[in-house]
């Protein structure tokens, strides 16, 4: 973490931005004890320090008839600059791929797929092999989603 001052009363914002990024200045000021302009300041200092990264609408993806989550492991072919700047963007390119690591481990790469079915995902897997060359390539469904959330933890700061 760069050496940035979050107080109890950022916190809070940052708690309250994550359930609901659109809630008004006003309401936000309201439950942490401020007034509009200090909170809004406080809020514009969080996003210029890139504590704030962006604002976005999350979708649900059930509804958008991406019923099945994929994580796909690779082992590189290869482990020189040139493949891995090939690989990283033939692999960024794909809208399916929600999420894309570099890994330690047994395999060097994990990404997270959302597609419709698995004739969706057979058809992302044959565009994703193609083109580039790879060592191995596993899949596994996700059979129940357990836990989703895209608030971080906050309780260390």
């Amino acid at each position: 973490m760069k050496n940035i001052a979050i107080d109890k009363i950022d916190k809070e914002i940052l708690s309250l931005l994550q359930r609901q990024s659109d809630m008004p200045v006003a309401d936000i000021a309201e439950q942490v004890g401020l007034t509009s302009t200090p909170c809004w300041r406080r809020i514009q200092r969080l996003q210029q320090q890139g504590i704030i990264a962006q604002k976005v609408a999350l979708l649900n993806a059930a509804e958008l008839g991406l019923h099945m989550t994929v994580f796909v492991q690779i082992k590189a072919a290869r482990h020189d600059g040139k493949w891995l700047d090939n690989f990283a963007n033939h692999v960024s390119a794909f809208d399916e791929v929600v999420e894309f690591y570099r890994m330690s481990g047994e395999y060097d790469y994990l990404l997270k797929v959302l597609v419709a079915d698995m004739a969706s995902f057979d058809h992302f897997y044959k565009r994703l092999v193609k083109g580039i060359e790879l060592n191995d390539v596993t899949s596994s469904f996700a059979m129940e989603q357990m836990k989703y959330s895209t608030a971080l933890p906050l309780h260390h700061l």
